[in-house]
């Protein structure tokens, strides 16, 4: 496994989510403005209620995973600091794996485009090197 780049605290400088909806742990490659890796572990109070004696993590949070990893990439360029990446689009997410408590998805966002305040990123979350979730991400940069 790679170095960690940023930890907990240091994203929490990056962006504004806080517990219990930050959703990535660590990041451990960061080319600001371009590529991102970090890292979730999957908890049982992820999973809380969804569903009681099958826990499975849900994937509208896997996307806003993968949507804070993008935003680590966004929001660490220095003329985005103390801004907001908010969603613009979701396009051709796919599931590929359930993810359970115990789980560390490894998420990738690549950022592709960038016009203006508008963007968008490829993603990418994987347990094990197994492919969990993909698709691409479209994000607003504002105030």
């Amino acid at each position: 496994m790679s170095d960690v780049v940023l930890n907990r605290e240091q994203i929490e400088e990056i962006l504004p989510h806080r517990a219990p909806f930050l959703l990535i742990d660590e990041v451990t490659e960061l080319v600001p403005g371009a590529r991102v890796v970090a890292r979730k572990t999957v908890t049982e109070e992820d999973c809380a209620g969804h569903f009681p004696g099958n826990p499975i993590f849900p994937g509208v949070k896997t996307v806003e995973a993968l949507a804070q990893c993008g935003a680590v990439a966004v929001l660490s360029q220095p003329e985005n600091r103390g801004k907001l990446a908010l969603f613009a689009g979701i396009d051709d997410i796919r599931f590929k794996r359930i993810c359970r408590p115990g789980d560390v998805l490894d998420l990738e966002c690549e950022v592709e485009t960038v016009r203006g305040p508008i963007g968008k990123g490829k993603v990418r979350a994987s347990v094990g090197g197994e492919l969990a979730a993909r698709g691409t991400l479209t994000f607003a940069v504002g105030e």
